[in-house]
């Protein structure tokens, strides 16, 4: 990738001035980045929506009440009717982007199918939609100080309540996001 360091299984967090509505306070976890761009999901802005109502709209039958409650996110403002899975373990699905030995995402409906049937991964994010960044956009944001970056943490993402995901992100760097300003400093 040249001189681009990749920002795949990081986490994006919303600096307090980010004022589009779609990232108002949100974080995004980078699943690929790289000079073409990056591919990301917002995990912590939940839909009106739980994988029941999902599967009930796709025919699958889900019998299971803890499966049938999960949650669904809005994973960003790009192709929102096509749905994303972020899990771990990986295992073997029919269209899988590998981002770590342990994590993946799937947009097959294969993987739905298993978690409708009560045997897929043991943890998931389900999301409609992503975010995309253009070629170098991401960098201009990042320079721009519309985000801060962070190691992703497995458990943000799949067992903290959603709306403390902001700040948790936030406090693996040491930050109190409530004392920061949305203004770039320039010498």
């Amino acid at each position: 990738m040249g001189d681009l360091t990749s920002l795949s299984n990081q986490f994006l967090i919303a600096m307090p001035s980010l004022a589009d509505p779609n990232f108002v306070r949100s974080v995004s976890f980078i699943c690929e980045h790289s000079e073409q761009g990056a591919l990301g999901l917002v995990i912590n802005h939940p839909l009106d929506m739980q994988l029941g109502d999902l599967c009930e709209q796709l025919d699958l039958p889900c019998e299971d009440d803890a499966v049938r409650g999960l949650p669904v996110y809005s994973g960003g403002p790009v192709q929102p009717e096509r749905g994303f899975v972020l899990h771990q373990p990986t295992g073997n699905w029919e269209s899988t982007l590998q981002i770590t030995e342990n994590l993946a995402l799937t947009t097959s409906a294969d993987i739905l199918q298993a978690l409708a049937a009560g045997e897929g991964p043991s943890h998931t994010l389900i999301a409609l939609g992503y975010a995309g960044w253009a070629a170098g956009q991401l960098e201009h944001e990042l320079a721009s100080n519309a985000w801060l970056t962070c190691p992703a943490d497995p458990h943000i993402l799949f067992d903290l309540p959603p709306q403390h995901r902001w700040q948790a992100a936030a406090t693996k760097l040491g930050v109190d996001l409530s004392l920061l300003s949305g203004d770039a400093g320039h010498a």
